[in-house]
């Protein structure tokens, strides 16, 4: 439904004629809602959902056809950029570690439901975040939805610069030590890819809150196994310069 939504989008703004190699296309939320207005549903018209590309095969084929990816600059203002804009989450496949939780007595009511957010909870209650990142001083201090201040970085094909204001972004889990903040993208099924703006975003936004170095990490629960994988940026403005640093793979007991 979306790629009937965007072919209109793309043929109203001529899109698909526009220079990326020179610059990015700025796209506008108003744009979207007027260019997709004689759409019956919401899926077509809702501008949050039409923008919510997280992997590289949720995007429209339009996007996959001609190498694009979207990322919000500021609020109800998006940046069309050629080139890669996802980061592969590669599979672990060294042995799964037993860990055994240093809790002692059992949670319960960690037990009920299956959601990211008290898989990442159980993990960081038997203290295997912290071991995994050997800190022991790590306490949850972050969690939810917060706009960014004004930050600049490169990223695309072509490296454009671009300035991003005012965009909502959303952390899990974030930690904070005596040296060290960590930030948590969380999920509880099988990701391939996730868009970089996921961990760069909120990477960049809390470097201008804390003088202490910023970790980013990706969790993952599948069945009983706790997967982490933590990633680095060799250059802080650059949003295509994400590396992974470590992953392991552990059964809590």
């Amino acid at each position: 439904m979306q790629q009937d939504a965007w072919k209109s989008i793309f043929d109203a703004y001529q899109i698909h004629k526009h220079n990326f190699a020179k610059e990015p296309f700025i796209l506008t939320a108003e744009q979207i809602k007027k260019a997709t207005a004689h759409f019956t549903s919401t899926k077509q018209r809702e501008v949050r959902i039409l923008c919510k590309q997280d992997t590289r095969e949720s995007r429209p084929d339009i996007f996959k056809e001609n190498n694009l990816f979207i990322l919000p600059i500021k609020n109800g203002i998006f940046a069309i950029l050629e080139g890669e804009g996802y980061v592969d989450i590669p599979e672990i496949t060294s042995e799964t570690f037993s860990y055994n939780s240093k809790l002692d007595f059992e949670l319960e009511t960690s037990k009920i439901g299956n959601s990211e957010m008290q898989h990442l909870d159980f993990a960081y209650a038997a203290s295997l975040i912290r071991s995994f990142l050997e800190d022991d001083s790590l306490i949850l201090t972050i969690r939810g939805r917060k706009y960014t201040r004004e930050f600049d970085f490169y990223a695309g094909k072509y490296r454009h610069h671009i300035v991003a204001k005012s965009v909502q972004t959303e952390v899990d889990a974030g930690y904070e030590g005596k040296n060290q903040v960590v930030l948590i993208e969380a999920k509880n099924s099988f990701s391939h890819n996730i868009i970089i703006r996921q961990l760069f975003f909120p990477f960049r936004q809390w470097q201008l809150c804390t003088r202490k170095k910023v970790h980013v990490l990706f969790f993952e629960k599948r069945k009983d196994v706790y997967s982490m994988w933590e990633f680095g940026f060799e250059d802080e403005r650059n949003y295509n310069s994400i590396h992974l640093l470590k992953s392991a793979r552990f059964k809590i007991m």
